[in-house]
């Protein structure tokens, strides 16, 4: 393959996260997770089916190195007793680019289930979608091609959920005041944590 396919693909990935819907939905979720767990005492759980769900968990533990407290909750797991890891004042997010995700539509009744007033945010291609109906907060991806050649991997539409959740990590970091010193007691080790402590000590 030469390198005119591999800037084609990479031009396609750019073209896609720079074509996010930015909508007042963003501002609306941070106030949500603000709210709810740094204000109530709940925590963000975050979850995913497939490829969708790795991205979950990406960003559930990213959240929770930043200050904000976070789990991923397997959707086949939550029927078989981890839902009972939700407690009152939590937040979900959910990722499903299709929206018609099975496991991810009965999540949420499990959810409501055992606290009726969850907040659920949803991040999809498919804003029509059941699930986004049934959403308190819909975050569009805005539904990019897949630069897959059979236009079927998760390869695009992941990208672009990453960058969401990278957006919402960032704002709620601005909102809560996230200092390189409460970096470095939840991320200890390794190059960042020593980086952090460096920073921390120079303030």
């Amino acid at each position: 393959m030469d390198n005119d396919f591999i800037k084609d693909i990479i031009r396609r990935e750019a073209e896609a996260v720079t074509n996010i819907p930015v909508t007042d939905a963003f501002e609306k979720t941070v106030d949500l997770l603000y709210e709810h767990v740094h204000r109530r005492g709940g925590k963000l759980i975050m979850s995913g089916m497939g490829k969708a769900g790795q991205i979950a968990v990406n960003m559930a533990t990213t959240f929770s190195s930043t200050g904000t407290p976070s789990v991923f909750l397997h959707p086949a797991e939550a029927q078989h007793g981890d839902l009972g890891v939700m407690q009152p004042n939590d937040v979900m997010i959910l990722i499903s680019n299709s929206g018609k995700t099975r496991e991810i539509i009965e999540l949420i009744d499990l959810a409501k289930g055992l606290y009726a007033d969850v907040p659920i945010v949803v991040i999809t291609g498919n804003p029509n979608s059941q699930l986004a109906e049934e959403a308190d907060i819909v975050l569009a991806t805005g539904n990019p091609p897949e630069v897959c050649v059979l236009g079927l991997t998760p390869t695009t539409s992941t990208t672009v959920m990453t960058v969401i959740g990278d957006i919402l990590v960032v704002m709620l970091m601005k909102r809560i005041g996230f200092t390189n010193t409460e970096y470095a007691k939840r991320h200890h080790g390794g190059y960042l944590g020593n980086k952090s402590r460096q920073q921390a000590a120079k303030n």
